[in-house]
């Protein structure tokens, strides 16, 4: 029986400076997305991707566009290569914009805008905490949150993987759950560096302010299931993900759960498209069996085309 395939796509903190630009160089349809973008939103995306400087990339407010738009010019130079049609795709918080993309639910304009608009929104939230928590043993989390709750709000913003989960909300509940998860015997507690708690009630404002501007997008019913954060749920109706991208903003990221509803579903061969490996290194926790190949650049997308030719052989 053939593997299915999944295209998965990264969030905000793939990103790194340099990124895309031998895409560009290389392939004239990758070229073709990022000057696009560069039209569309006002400022040079390609310059804040291939020169940075980090401090500016590393801004919500150019992340956001910066990673879309380098993986769909790797979506695109990949595609270009090889003729191939995933079975689902999902995204990681922001990456999920990608796979409304890859399965035809917005045009790439459409895509741009809405997640320049979703990066100002995000980035005006300010106040709160995120901590990435590794290796808490099972229920602890929950307890922690529950035993936090008495100084303020915390929640979980992402299920990432079996040994890994991070936790928003406010500073002085988040540093509490942290204490109180390293007391339970988690490995590690690392506080991330945000501009504010995403995937939180924090992000509720923002959430609603971008449904307005969702109610005027052009969306489609998708070509293919997207997998969505909110739910784990394979996703095709236009007026499905209209529900869905506004409380995608301050719901938590159910990423292992997305994963694991794909491998059930009999996806074998994750292919992870955009800057860096995040996912793939994800993916090794919460599905070990299954193949994963990278798509970043030119070599990877060399490398995983000739991979995949090779799995396409042996069925």
């Amino acid at each position: 029986m053939t593997k299915k395939i999944a295209f998965l796509f990264p969030g905000q903190g793939a990103q790194s400076v340099g990124m895309g630009k031998d895409l560009y160089e290389t392939y004239g349809i990758a070229k073709n997305v990022f000057d696009t973008a560069d039209k569309i939103l006002g400022k040079s995306i390609t310059t804040l991707c291939f020169d940075g400087p980090e401090e500016d990339l590393k801004q919500t407010v150019n992340t956001q566009p910066c990673i879309v738009t380098t993986s769909i010019a790797a979506l695109e130079a990949f595609k270009s290569e090889l003729n191939i049609i995933p079975d689902y795709a999902a995204g990681h918080s922001l990456g999920e914009y990608c796979a409304m993309y890859t399965a035809g639910v917005m045009s790439l304009e459409t895509t741009l805008r809405a997640i320049q608009k979703r990066a100002d929104l995000m980035s005006e939230t300010k106040g709160g905490a995120m901590a990435a928590v590794l290796n808490a043993p099972e229920g602890s989390v929950e307890e922690a949150l529950k035993e936090s709750s008495s100084v303020g709000y915390v929640d979980v913003a992402n299920y990432n993987s079996p040994v890994q989960v991070v936790i928003t909300g406010d500073e002085a509940a988040v540093s509490k759950a942290g204490e109180i998860l390293l007391e339970k015997g988690a490995r590690r507690v690392v506080p991330l560096a945000v501009s504010g708690a995403f995937h939180s009630k924090f992000m509720e404002k923002a959430g609603h302010e971008f449904e307005s501007f969702v109610n005027t997008l052009e969306l489609n019913n998708a070509l293919l299931p997207v997998v969505t954060n909110v739910d784990a749920a394979p996703t095709t109706s236009s007026e499905d993900f209209r529900s869905k991208m506004p409380r995608q903003i301050h719901s938590s990221v159910h990423w292992t759960q997305t994963i694991q509803k794909m491998a059930a579903d009999g996806v074998g061969i994750f292919v992870e498209i955009g800057p860096g490996k995040v996912l793939a290194g994800l993916n090794k926790k919460i599905v070990p069996d299954a193949k994963v190949f990278n798509v970043y650049d030119k070599a990877s997308l060399e490398a995983t085309i000739s991979a995949l030719k090779d799995e396409m052989a042996l069925v």
